[in-house]
């Protein structure tokens, strides 16, 4: 067995876990000006060619642990900007999760020898990366194909995988360039793992030419015309500084001189542009007033707004821990980080509930089962413990022209999921729009590393998409990942452009899973496998 030299044992153990963490968190997305996402197909490799030696369980445990928490904290530092515990809370228990896939490496390799752990970590690696995101607890970030987000020659095969195929070319590439190493120090040929490390570049290269050149795609579509409105507000400030008057004359004034200037057929508010409960009965006047400005300004509006709904007794009854209690109206209510759509002839809103809540910022996962965990939510200004949303609404307005058409809303942090997106386009969500509210994040490169993962949406389901937050960055996306207008951060501005709208259902989109699941299942029989043969060596 190849080994290191005692001298350097040190470095080959800590020193490759740092270096790989640090390749891996300057692999994704920060700034729009630094690019070193190419740094993601080898990050792992010092990593894994460190982990062929020999170790006890607790020492190959600080290691992975080491690699990931340096990745972790590169990564998402920034989180800390809105809330220093949640932000170290984040960085530590993301670090730790992500070891696992390691974890079953270490198994493997115990059971049945270092390559054939090696060659089962990208099936395992996607399987988990799956299987974590779809929990609660999990801050799905960091999902290894999203380095890739602004590489948009190299990952326009995500309308087949998903993230997670591109997430499984990475890791295995990792994998072919550390047994590669390993095999050229033991001098041993390495021409088919050159030839195959040359073919997993060529060939995404090779499918983008033709998705670039499909005259199917490039066709002339038809288009909406949207208009973004920034109002640049402090998040921290919102509630204390501005009153629900103040903050709707602002939407009011700046919406006024879009519609003047561009007449466009959706308006799009922010994430919680709205910050009461604009559709409570008790605040029935500003909602009519509401009402009214968009019948004068002639187009849809879909604005981000605060919800309550409230609950008679029968319908809580048995779960009433789930629920708040108002005292004064002697009834039970839940309070909604929502998004609604107001077309010119509707006096009713079509609602959309936000499903995926932010773990401990927007609600302590799992509290169903424990409701005293809700003490431990790490609350923001404005925000404290949502209640979590149960449908998948498709809106529909219709446009200046007069034709009706179908759009989907996802809020913030939503837009990191990809099966849910994909389930809004097979619900036949024409083109995608998000509202967000980054502006926790001051000017770190958090807003911009949220952006570019949004990408990868418009890809998987060739959408285009229309991004609008309260104080950056917000951009129109095309169907191939490209972003061809934007509003720079932290300015108060409005910004206008045609949107394509397309009813094309990608691979992907009609089967979002098949490539996680694959893999999971591939992962379930490598490991019978190895358990299978360890358990024959002791008999034996």
């Amino acid at each position: 067995m190849l080994r290191f030299p005692h001298a350097r044992e040190s470095f080959s153990g800590y020193g490759w876990s740092v270096l790989s963490g640090v390749l891996l968190g300057i692999s994704f997305p920060t700034y729009p000006f630094i690019r070193f996402e190419l740094l993601a197909w080898v990050a792992l490799v010092p990593l894994l060619i460190s982990l062929r030696n020999d170790f006890s369980f607790r020492n190959f445990f600080g290691r992975v642990y080491s690699a990931m928490l340096i990745f972790c904290a590169i990564s998402l530092w920034w989180v800390s900007l809105a809330t220093l515990p949640g932000g170290l809370l984040t960085v530590f228990v993301q670090a730790f999760c992500s070891t696992f896939p390691l974890l079953l490496f270490f198994v493997l390799k115990k059971c049945r020898g270092y390559r054939f752990a090696l060659f089962s970590l990208p099936f395992i690696w996607v399987a988990w990366e799956w299987l974590y995101i779809g929990q609660d607890l999990s801050f799905g970030w960091l999902v290894f194909g999203n380095s890739q987000a602004l590489l948009n020659p190299m990952i326009q095969y995500a309308d087949i995988s998903g993230v997670w195929g591109v997430s499984f070319w990475l890791m295995f590439f990792n994998v072919i360039a550390a047994d590669a190493w390993l095999r050229f120090k033991a001098r041993k040929k390495v021409l088919v793992h050159l030839a195959l490390m040359a073919a997993m570049v060529v060939l995404p290269l090779g499918y983008s030419a033709v998705v670039f050149a499909d005259q199917e795609l490039q066709k002339a579509r038809p288009t909406v015309k949207v208009s973004l409105i920034q109002p640049n507000i402090d998040p921290f400030e919102k509630w204390q500084k501005y009153s629900s008057q103040d903050i709707m004359l602002i939407y009011f004034s700046m919406t006024d001189r879009v519609v003047s200037e561009s007449r466009p057929d959706l308006i799009l508010w922010p994430e919680t542009a709205i910050p009461f409960y604009i559709l409570d009965e008790r605040n029935r006047a500003y909602y009519e007033v509401l009402q009214s400005r968009i019948k004068q300004w002639g187009g849809a509006l879909l604005s981000g707004y605060s919800d309550i709904v409230y609950y008679s007794d029968a319908e809580v009854a048995g779960e009433e821990y789930l629920y708040k209690f108002d005292p004064d109206e002697e009834r039970y209510y839940q309070t909604f980080n929502a998004s609604m759509l107001v077309g010119t002839g509707e006096n009713d809103p079509q609602v959309y509930r936000k499903m995926k809540l932010v773990p401990f910022a927007e609600r302590v996962p799992y509290m169903e089962y424990a409701p005293w965990l809700d003490n431990f939510t790490l609350s923001l200004a404005g925000i404290s413990s949502w209640g979590k949303g149960a449908d998948k609404t498709i809106m529909r307005f219709t446009m200046v022209s007069g034709e009706t058409i179908k759009t989907s809303n996802v809020i913030c942090y939503e837009s990191i999921f990809p099966g849910l997106v994909a389930e809004f386009v097979n619900r036949g969500a024409e083109f995608l729009t998000v509202v967000t509210n980054d502006g926790w994040y001051e000017k770190s490169y958090g807003p911009y590393q949220h952006a570019a993962i949004a990408r990868f949406r418009c890809i998987e389901n060739r959408r285009s998409l229309a991004r609008c937050a309260n104080t950056g960055v917000s951009q129109f996306i095309d169907k191939y990942g490209h972003v061809y207008a934007d509003i720079p951060w932290w300015e108060r501005k409005t910004l206008t452009a045609d949107v394509e709208r397309n009813d094309m259902l990608t691979f992907y989109t009609r089967h979002p899973n098949l490539v996680p699941q694959t893999a999971t299942a591939l992962s379930g029989v490598l490991i019978l496998v190895a358990f299978v043969g360890r358990h024959r060596r002791i008999r034996q």
